[in-house]
């Protein structure tokens, strides 16, 4: 090769590798935004529950409209908090579970909820032209609060391999005697509930008492990890 063209074309060959040296990185990893609500029930030292059971499904009725209020008072919360000993709880209820009906797994509507939204909850009752002495049939009073503003209790279902939760016999916050565990026996002999329904109930309170929750008498959904007092005790209140 003549000198006439080799400089060219060096010139040429180093402007490319400068070219590629000044190439900008690709763009940073945009860090995840942790909702202010999250954010406080991590500062109380609660924990998401996933991180302990990541097959724990996830569907917060209270991040939706889908609840009987009809208003999402949640927001951008899309993960379920509990206090530690009550999370490990739940992981222990979701592993009995799957030991006994392989193809199942819990479902969590609620768990921790700061009081702030428990004052949300009663104010949204008004919409519901709900009278003020009746209220405390609906929610739980939030100035002396509810075991969920403890991160002690959880509403929950079982879903099956398809993620089809089992019918229970009422949606989650259904009001009256048919969702109410000390009346399955009546309802059932009123036709009201089926055995199928009353079993699939049992199924989901053998693995929540083995794991140390008690039943709620009026609520299939709702177990508590333990009693208001304790929990008032041992905890304090969620801001």
């Amino acid at each position: 090769m003549s000198r006439k063209f080799r400089f060219p074309i060096l010139f040429l060959l180093l402007c490319s590798i400068a070219g590629v040296a000044q190439k900008p990185d690709k763009e940073p990893i945009k860090k995840l935004t942790i909702p202010p609500i999250e954010q406080k029930m991590i500062g109380q030292g609660l924990v998401d529950i996933q991180k302990l059971d990541p097959n724990i499904k996830v569907e917060l009725k209270y991040s939706t409209t889908d609840n009987f209020v009809g208003k999402d008072v949640y927001g951008d919360l899309s993960r379920a908090y509990l206090q530690p000993e009550m999370a490990k709880r739940l992981a222990k209820a979701n592993a009995l579970l799957r030991k006994n009906h392989s193809s199942y797994t819990l479902l969590v509507y609620d768990a921790a909820r700061p009081n702030s939204v428990q004052y949300a909850l009663w104010d949204a009752l008004d919409n519901l032209k709900i009278p003020a002495k009746n209220k405390k049939m609906y929610v739980a009073d939030p100035k002396i609060g509810s075991n969920h503003n403890f991160g002690c209790a959880v509403d929950l279902t079982v879903v099956d391999e398809n993620g089809k939760p089992l019918d229970m016999g009422t949606k989650y916050d259904f009001f009256g005697p048919l969702a109410y565990p000390r009346s399955e026996q009546e309802m059932l002999k009123k036709g009201k509930l089926t055995i199928q329904q009353i079993n699939n109930r049992q199924i989901l309170r053998k693995a929540m008492n083995q794991a140390g929750f008690a039943t709620n008498t009026t609520e299939w959904w709702h177990f508590d990890g333990m009693s208001k007092v304790q929990a008032r005790v041992k905890y304090g209140m969620i801001k």
